[in-house]
């Protein structure tokens, strides 16, 4: 099964490879793209998110960024197993997952390709909120304990990506949604840490 998966992994990077400047790794472009958010200059967010080719190229390295990170979740749940049986029901997750992956790379680039295209005049969220929300939502996929979690928000940032592209509000104000709530969602179904007994 690892071979496997690292064979379609490989396949997911050859298939998504992004331009350089947004593939220098999942931790370097997460770590990266707040501090480019933080940069927006007012005129940026005064005239709302994804209004220029710059703002799209930058929602591009962020959804490059969660693919670097789910891959590398991936990968880190089936290398857990070392050597031994990886149950069918996390081979199918991981299979599915892996096809995300390589999906959201492919818009990622589309994105890149056609930015020009794809701007968007009148979305009514700020490119600092928009940034931040797939900021967050990487390190959600790096962080959550069971992958299986992550489905729906993987979900969601596809949703996203093919929204952008579209370049109407609506759609993209609707992923958005879509991605807040599953991190809710995630927040809430945390098990919480038990509690330290009276002394």
């Amino acid at each position: 099964m690892e071979n496997e998966n690292q064979a379609a992994a490989g396949a997911a990077r050859d298939k998504g490879a992004a331009p350089d400047a947004a593939m220098d790794g999942g931790a370097a472009s997460a770590t990266a793209a707040p501090a480019t958010a933080g940069a927006s200059t007012p005129a940026t967010d005064q005239g709302g998110g994804l209004a220029s080719v710059q703002q799209i190229v930058e929602l591009a390295d962020q959804l490059s960024a969660c693919a670097d990170q789910l891959h590398d979740r991936i990968m880190r749940d089936i290398r857990a197993y070392e050597g031994r049986t990886v149950p069918d029901a996390v081979q199918a997750a991981a299979r599915a997952l892996l096809e995300d992956e390589v999906i959201l790379r492919q818009r990622a680039n589309g994105l890149y390709a056609d930015a020009a295209t794809y701007t968007v005049k009148s979305l009514g969220k700020s490119q600092r909120g928009v940034i931040a929300l797939t900021t967050e939502a990487a390190e959600k996929i790096r962080k959550i304990t069971l992958i299986g979690d992550i489905t729906g928000l993987v979900g969601g940032l596809l949703q996203l990506a093919g929204a952008a592209a579209t370049g109407q509000a609506a759609s993209i104000v609707g992923a958005l949604d879509k991605i807040r709530a599953h991190m809710a969602a995630i927040e809430a179904n945390k098990t919480p840490a038990p509690a330290s007994k009276p002394a």
